[in-house]
C-alpha cells in the first residue's frame, strides 16, 4: 500500500522545522515496518508542489496530523490531495482533531479523524482499507464510509461522516500498554538537511544532527491550560534498554549531534530515570548532549535523580512554573508549590545543568500585580531561557471550557489566530484585558532579560553570535511594533 505522511505548513513568522516531526516519523516507520511504501511531506521545507507529489506518486492513503495553528492548512493540504487524487481515503490527526473530531469529520476532504495516540488506529485503517479494496478495487470512499458494509466498524478511534451525513464515532482505541511494541522513529524518510536543531537560540548543532525521542508518554497530571488533556492519562515508561538502544541508534547510524527528550513528565518514575542514565553511562552513550524539552515534574527533581542526568549527557532540564502567584498556582491544578519549583531549580544548577523556565501571562484570575508576581519570580529563579507565553485556551481544555462557561471573550476569530509568538492576547475574562496581557508579556521579557547581568550572559553565549538574525528577529518582536496578522499572511502561505 502506498502511504504518504503530510506535516501541514506550520504558520509562525519564524523558522519552525528544527527536528523531524516525531509523531509522522513513528507512523513511518509502523508503515514501512508494515510492508508498505513510504513517503512523508513536510510542507515548511519541500521545494516540489504538494499536488505534485501525489500526481506521481498516487498514495492509496494520506495522514495529516495537525495542531490547532496547522488545522487550517492541514485541510488545505488534504483539499491538494482530493484535487488530484479524489479516490484517496484522507485521514487527519493529531491533538486538535482529537479535541474537536466532529469539526474535521464534517469537512469534504477529510474522511477520517483518528483521535488521540494515533499508531495503533493508522495501522489498523491501513490494514482494513488495503484488505476491502482488495478485494474490489473500484471501491469508493463512500463505500467504506457506509456502516452498513461494516468496513470500518471495528476499527477503534476514529470518527468520520457516513454518505448519509451523520458523524460516527467509534469507541476509544486504549494507550498502548507496552511503548516497547513501536519501532524506532523513521528518520530516513525526512530531508535532514533542512532541520536546524532543538532550540536554535541557546544551540549551536549541524544541520540533520539533531533529533527528538520518547521514553514515556502520558502524564497524570491533568494541568486546566494543557492540550495534552486529549490524550492518554495513563503514564508509561520505555525500559532502560530500549532507551539505550534508541540513543545507540540516533549516535551510531544517524551521527546525532543532540537529542531531546519530548517526555510530557519523563521523571515521573524517578527510578527508571536513574536506570536509564545508568544505562546510558555504561554503554558510553552520554558522550552526546540530550536536552528534556518539554520540562519535568519539579517536585520530583530531586538532587540525586538530577546528578545522574548530568553524568549521563543531559545539558539542560525545563520546568513548567506558569505563575509567581500562589492562589493561581493552585486554580490551575499544577499539584506542586513555589518552594519545590526553587529546590528544583537550585538542585539543578547544584550539579550545573541549564535551566528553562515556562511562564504564562493572563491565566485566567491574573491581575497586574499576579502577572508582576510571575516575572519577579522568573528573576529569582534566573533560567537560562525564561519562556514567557500568553495564555492560550486551546480547544479541550479545561480554561477552553471555564472561558466558555463563565462569559469570557474569545479573541481569536479562526485557527490560523492560534499561531505562536504574535504576541497577541487570545481571550478577555472580567478584568483581565487584551490590552493588560500584552503589555504585561512585553514587560516580562524585558524585565528579565534586560537586567545588565542577562545582557552579559547573552552576548557571551555563541549561539547568540552564530544565530543572530534570529535573535534579533526574537528581540525586536519586544520593541519595535508587531506585524499584523493580515502582513504576516503573504508570508506564511506562500511556497
Amino acid at each position: 500500500m502506498r502511504v504518504l505522511l503530510i506535516i501541514p505548513r506550520f504558520q509562525l513568522p519564524i523558522e519552525t522545522r528544527t527536528t523531524p516531526q516525531l509523531g509522522i516519523a513513528y507512523l513511518a516507520a509502523l508503515s514501512e515496518r508494515n510492508g508498505d511504501e513510504v513517503r512523508v511531506y513536510d510542507q515548511d521545507i519541500e521545494d516540489v508542489p504538494l499536488e505534485d507529489v501525489v500526481r506521481q506518486y498516487q498514495p492509496e492513503i494520506v495522514g495529516i496530523t495537525s495542531n490547532t495553528p496547522q488545522v487550517k492548512q492541514g485541510w488545505l493540504a488534504a483539499r491538494q490531495v482530493k484535487s488530484v487524487a479524489p479516490n484517496t481515503v484522507v485521514v487527519q490527526g493529531g491533538p486538535h482533531v482529537s479535541a474537536l473530531p466532529e469539526e474535521a469529520a464534517a469537512r469534504p476532504e477529510i474522511d477520517i479523524v483518528a483521535r488521540g495516540e494515533g499508531e495503533m488506529t493508522w495501522l489498523e485503517l491501513c490494514n482494513t482499507i488495503a484488505h476491502a479494496r482488495a478485494g474490489n478495487s473500484n471501491l469508493r470512499i463512500s463505500d467504506i464510509l457506509d456502516p452498513q458494509n461494516k468496513i470500518l466498524n471495528s476499527v477503534r478511534g476514529i470518527t468520520y461522516q457516513t454518505p448519509q451525513g451523520k458523524i460516527k464515532h467509534n469507541g476509544e482505541r486504549p494507550a498502548i500498554d507496552s511503548l516497547e511494541e513501536l519501532p524506532f522513529p523513521a528518520y530516513k524518510y525526512f530531508k535532514l538537511e533542512r532541520y536546524t536543531s532543538l532550540q536554535p537560540a541557546v544551540d549551536t548543532v549541524e544541520r540533520g544532527k539533531s533529533f527528538s525521542m520518547m521514553t514515556s508518554r502520558g502524564c497524570p497530571y491533568r494541568c486546566t491550560f494543557c492540550s495534552q488533556s486529549v490524550m492518554a492519562e495513563k503514564w508509561r515508561g520505555r525500559s532502560p534498554e530500549s532507551v539505550a538502544a534508541e540513543f545507540a541508534h540516533l549516535i551510531h547510524d544517524w551521527g546525532a549531534q543532540e537529542i531531546g527528550i519530548l517526555d510530557d513528565s519523563a521523571n515521573i518514575d524517578r527510578k527508571r530515570m536513574r536506570a536509564m542514565c545508568e544505562k546510558l553511562i555504561a554503554e558510553n552513550l552520554n558522550t552526546v548532549p540530550w536536552i528534556l524539552i518539554n520540562g519535568i515534574r519539579a517536585n520530583l527533581a530531586d538532587t540525586e535523580t538530577l546528578q545522574l542526568m548530568k553524568e549521563a549527557g543531559c545539558k539542560r532540564v525545563a520546568f513548567g512554573v506558569e505563575t509567581g502567584d500562589e492562589e493561581i498556582l493552585e486554580s490551575i491544578d499544577k499539584r506542586v508549590t513555589h518552594d519545590q519549583i526553587r529546590e528544583a531549580f537550585r538542585n539543578a544548577k547544584q550539579v550545573k545543568l541549564e535551566t528553562v523556565g515556562f511562564f504564562i501571562i493572563g491565566l485566567p484570575g491574573d491581575t497586574e500585580e499576579t502577572m508582576n508576581k510571575t516575572i519577579e519570580f522568573a528573576c529569582e529563579l534566573d533560567p537560562v531561557v525564561a519562556n514567557f507565553s500568553m495564555m492560550t485556551p486551546y480547544p479541550g481544555t479545561k480554561v477552553w471550557e471555564q472561558v466558555h462557561r463563565n462569559g469570557g471573550r474569545m479573541l481569536m476569530k479562526d485557527w490560523d489566530d492560534y499561531v505562536f509568538f504574535e504576541g497577541k492576547a487570545r481571550y478577555e475574562l472580567g478584568t483581565l484585558t487584551a490590552e493588560l496581557q500584552e503589555r504585561k508579556w512585553k514587560e516580562a521579557y524585558r524585565r528579565f532579560y534586560m537586567r545588565p547581568q542577562r545582557v552579559f550572559k547573552t552576548l557571551t553565549r555563541a549561539s547568540t553570535w552564530k544565530h543572530l538574525p534570529r535573535t534579533l528577529g526574537m528581540a525586536s518582536k519586544l520593541i519595535l511594533p508587531k506585524m499584523t496578522k493580515d502582513e504576516i499572511k503573504p508570508m506564511l502561505y506562500q511556497h
